[in-house]
């Protein structure tokens, strides 16, 4: 979730929720972002930080509508 010319971690937590300490570790890697808060994040960078980017290892399992979208993900 590390994303040049990101809102700060205090709008996004308030936005979402969630204390300002959680969003840094998700940042930070130390935490995976929760699904249920992956698209509205999605929404608040306006695309340029996916789903894809927040659940790299998963994305396809969660959103399977996204793997049909994506050429590239059919190998």
């Amino acid at each position: 979730m590390n994303h040049h010319r990101a809102p700060r971690l205090s709008y996004i937590a308030k936005l979402l929720g969630v204390h300002v300490v959680t969003v840094h570790q998700w940042r930070t890697g130390k935490r995976p972002v929760p699904v249920r808060h992956c698209a509205q994040i999605e929404k608040i960078f306006e695309g340029t930080l996916t789903r894809k980017d927040l659940r790299p290892d998963d994305w396809q399992l969660i959103w399977p509508e996204l793997a049909q979208q994506d050429p590239a993900s059919k190998s």
